[in-house]
């Protein structure tokens, strides 16, 4: 393949416990294709039953791209994750297969395929001030300040809290302003077809419940003790679905029913957000199911291999 030649991949998206990583592998199979992760946790090594990763056997499947290729020490902005993963699907596309793109982070998604508007540094010490306030006061100034980022951004994610207010403070808009924007870096090599997941509302949070009885039935607490002492509990990672909860119980002696709850609760409220993200997206077909339904399975390959994802 030529660096101008184009390239077409395949976007798989929807609410976390969908069915994408299903779905995914079923393209993957029919189309001859290799799965490139944008879960902006799944990134991360060594942290795997929090992250839903999939199942080794499910890894030996289809070769798999960024899944666990990050150190939680050291973690990727979105810009990191669109430098790194650009090479990865043009050396997919350059041996005859096809790249697909499956996750559930949609700013990821959003800086590998159309790039990122530029925003300014902020000063260490406007940084500094905000850091050194309460997240339960952050949070409300970024609901006064820019509600539209408020909505979009999960409350316990500090660091993006503070960078919204940082971006609001300087530069007079809000942080949504920039993501509307059209990027300067559009990546115009790529074609994606784009496919989205969208199940019944009271089904999909049925098997997030469910996800999270499993976690939380004892992997995920024995993961976060393991990991704990490699991993200090002032990381990011910590912060993430599951990850919180979990470390509460183990550091704090939370009661695990009460954690459980709260989990549940955080992942459907992320389900919703993620919902909200992808439906704006106005080039994303909606296939009525969950990604391990073999009807789902069908139509989806269907629309890949007519719009020209093939194997070649």
């Amino acid at each position: 393949m030529r660096p101008t030649d184009s390239i077409t991949a395949i976007v798989v998206a929807g609410p976390t416990a969908s069915g994408k990583t299903a779905l995914g592998l079923a393209l993957a199979e029919a189309l001859g294709g290799e799965i490139v992760n944008y879960d902006s946790v799944q990134l991360y090594r060594d942290f795997d039953v929090g992250t839903a990763k999939p199942a080794a056997e499910e890894l030996a499947r289809v070769q798999h791209h960024l899944i666990g290729a990050a150190d939680a020490h050291a973690p990727w902005t979105a810009g990191e994750y669109a430098r790194r993963a650009r090479p990865v699907v043009e050396e997919i596309a350059g041996r005859g297969r096809v790249p697909i793109l499956v996750g559930g982070t949609g700013f990821y998604l959003r800086a590998l395929l159309d790039g990122l508007s530029p925003a300014p540094s902020a000063p260490p010490e406007l940084r500094a001030r905000l850091q050194a306030r309460s997240p339960e006061r952050l949070r409300r100034l970024l609901q006064r300040l820019d509600p539209e980022a408020a909505a979009r951004i999960a409350p316990r994610d500090l660091s993006k809290t503070v960078r919204a207010l940082e971006v609001r403070l300087l530069t007079g808009r809000g942080m949504a302003a920039g993501w509307e924007e059209a990027p300067p870096e559009r990546w115009s090599r790529v074609r994606a077809i784009k496919l989205g997941l969208a199940p019944e509302r009271a089904a999909l949070y049925a098997r997030i419940h469910r996800r999270a009885e499993a976690m939380f039935s004892g992997p995920i607490q024995e993961e976060t003790r393991r990991l704990l002492p490699r991993y200090p509990a002032e990381l990011r990672i910590w912060i993430s679905h599951g990850y919180k909860q979990a470390s509460d119980i183990v550091l704090r002696g939370a009661a695990p029913a009460a954690a459980l709850a709260e989990a549940q609760l955080e992942q459907r409220h992320y389900a919703k957000r993620q919902w909200t993200w992808f439906r704006a997206d106005p080039a994303m077909p909606w296939l009525a199911g969950f990604g391990d339904e073999a009807g789902v399975q069908r139509a989806a390959v269907a629309i890949a291999a007519g719009a020209g994802a093939k194997r070649r």
